[in-house]
């Protein structure tokens, strides 16, 4: 088990579901990943759900804001990246190229958050940790194993992302599926970019994926909790991969890694 305490900045280390009915994700996400949940009263009103792989925080959940609803957003998976001064860093978006949607707020003893956009329209959440640090489990089965920016414009995203991060670029070559772009701090890979899927009105967003122990079984694991599998099973350079959506129309992709 992989197991974390801290994330450095410039990490995406945080995912949560933004979705029109956290009771029937909570029910289709226990029984696809095993995971078991807290639902906890927020400051702001309604509950904020904690989903756990044993004893450790996996991902969050939360009603869809209705105003997010009206205006046709779907329901969602959210990414963040730990910034050590969200203040600061929220001052740097904008010159960058980037947009702030919504301005530093404190959640709770948790931490604080800030929700911006890059300039290709791709949002991402900002998180300054105090009492949460994010994702304690990853990288195995039923847990957060990468996020990704899809986008169609790449090179603009990245350059946004080099610049607010210190992100550096490598570049994979996925045969078939193209090159694609990883992003890295230092020496570790810790995030990807890549184009959009062939689907007419996908804006750009950021993916999550999770890791999986049978990507085969899982998929007809997702169809049978009333899920939707979007594309494959097929194989890339990583693992054997599928693209999915949750009963609710979350999307989400999937990997059995080569290496676990």
């Amino acid at each position: 088990m992989t197991v974390r305490t801290s994330y450095q900045h410039g990490t995406p280390s945080w995912i949560d579901l933004s979705t029109s009915d956290p009771d029937a994700a909570r029910k289709f996400y226990g029984a696809l990943f095993g995971w078991e949940f807290d639902v906890n009263p927020t400051d702001q009103g309604g509950d904020y759900i904690m989903a756990r792989k044993g004893e450790h925080a996996a991902a969050g959940m939360m009603q869809q804001q209705p105003e997010q609803a009206a205006m046709g957003i779907p329901p969602m998976w959210n990414t963040y990246v730990t910034v050590d001064d969200i203040e600061a860093t929220v001052g740097e978006v904008e010159g960058a190229g980037g947009s702030v949607m919504m301005p530093p707020m404190q959640v709770m003893e948790a931490g604080h958050m800030a929700v911006i956009a890059d300039p290709t329209g791709a949002v991402v959440c900002l998180w300054q940790a105090e009492q949460h640090i994010g994702s304690e489990v990853v990288n195995e089965p039923g847990a957060l194993c990468w996020n990704e920016v899809m986008t169609n414009d790449v090179p603009t995203a990245s350059a946004f992302y080099s610049q607010l991060f210190g992100w550096g670029t490598d570049e994979m070559d996925m045969g078939e599926m193209g090159t694609y772009t990883v992003y890295m701090l230092g020496e570790d890979a810790i995030a990807g970019g890549t184009g959009l899927p062939p689907v007419e009105g996908v804006p750009p967003h950021w993916g999550t994926v999770f890791a999986v122990a049978d990507c085969d079984a899982t998929l007809e694991a997702v169809t049978a909790n009333g899920g939707q599998v979007m594309a494959g099973p097929f194989d890339t350079p990583v693992g054997r991969s599928g693209a999915c959506a949750d009963p609710q129309g979350a999307t989400f992709q999937i990997i059995q890694l080569i290496d676990a």
